[in-house]
């Protein structure tokens, strides 16, 4: 798999843009009300919601140590959750597509 493909899979199709759409909403949303409010709560829990098996995982073995997480170490395991997942959706939206598999594209 080259560079492109891989472009093309993560980032450059749909679903994958809407989908990293929505997770740069939510941190942007999220570091709104922790920047503008005395009292964030919960906030920090929707992006990893959109981002929920990858990003879970791995802060799984840092909260495991009972020791505060970082704010850029959970916003960047957030944001490789966020493009690994985004390969994902890529993949399967041009596989369902039907032009993943090196089959000739039909009009």
């Amino acid at each position: 798999m080259n560079r492109r493909t891989l472009y093309r899979f993560a980032v450059g199709n749909p679903a994958s843009a809407v989908y990293l759409g929505a997770v740069g909403l939510s941190i942007a949303a999220a570091t709104g009300v922790t920047l503008f409010s005395s009292d964030p709560g919960f906030v920090w829990v929707w992006p990893a919601f959109l981002t929920a098996p990858l990003s879970l995982l791995g802060a799984m073995p840092l909260a495991a140590t009972e020791t505060d997480l970082p704010a850029a170490l959970y916003v960047g395991g957030i944001a490789v959750a966020a493009l690994a997942q985004s390969l994902v959706v890529g993949t399967c939206f041009e596989l369902l597509r039907g032009r993943g598999a090196g089959r000739p594209q039909t009009q």
